[in-house]
């Protein structure tokens, strides 16, 4: 009886250590998918982190962070973090897409901007030939554009969206450099106005 029982006990004693051992193998491939996943998962998302980066670096102009979207009244004190400012206070009712020959309040152009709109400024006393190249953006996009000189521009020229900025002086002037600006932001705002 004693051989029997060993036998028996080893047979068992057997049959666990091969059980164990297929749960071992088990838990092994296990650990392997998970890392391997992982692994795809950290390729993907810091491949998408730098995909976004990229072409963040490769939109045209600068980005401005949010100054959020409260309206306000006239006479309203309030401070921007970029000039022209590309987000923040402002007043309720937004200006009408256009071309105008005098400054309007940045509030009313904020609107505009959160509207998905391109703001093209420029310092009164540029070339005509450049104010009507600008002029003639309004012409091409219509909605969504508006023009106007602004005396407190410290460059030249300034291309705004919603969080972006783009400034420069006449001498740096290009068509391709507005319509870029222009295609890259006209209708991104974040509040969508048809």
């Amino acid at each position: 009886m004693n051989g029997s029982s060993q036998e028996q006990f080893s047979r068992a004693d057997l049959k666990r250590v091969r059980v164990d051992e297929a749960l071992k193998r088990k838990n092994k491939r296990r650990l392997l998918w998970t890392i391997l996943v992982l692994a795809v998962l950290i390729v993907l998302v810091g491949g998408g982190i730098l995909l976004s980066r990229s072409r963040s670096k490769n939109l045209p102009g600068v980005f401005v962070s949010d100054e959020g979207r409260e309206h306000v009244s006239p006479g309203h004190p309030h401070t921007y973090n970029s000039n022209p400012p590309t987000s923040g206070p402002h007043f309720a009712q937004p200006a009408e897409w256009g071309i105008y020959k005098e400054e309007l309040p940045d509030e009313n152009l904020i609107h505009n901007l959160e509207h998905g709109g391109v703001w093209i400024s420029y310092k009164p006393g540029i070339s005509e030939e450049i104010r009507k190249k600008l002029e003639g953006f309004f012409e091409k996009y219509g909605r969504k554009i508006i023009v106007e000189p602004r005396s407190k521009n410290d460059l030249d020229i300034a291309l705004v969206a919603w969080n972006r900025l783009d400034k420069f002086n006449a001498s740096d002037f290009s068509e391709e450099r507005v319509d870029r600006f222009i295609k890259a932001f006209r209708n991104k705002g974040p509040e969508f106005v048809p």
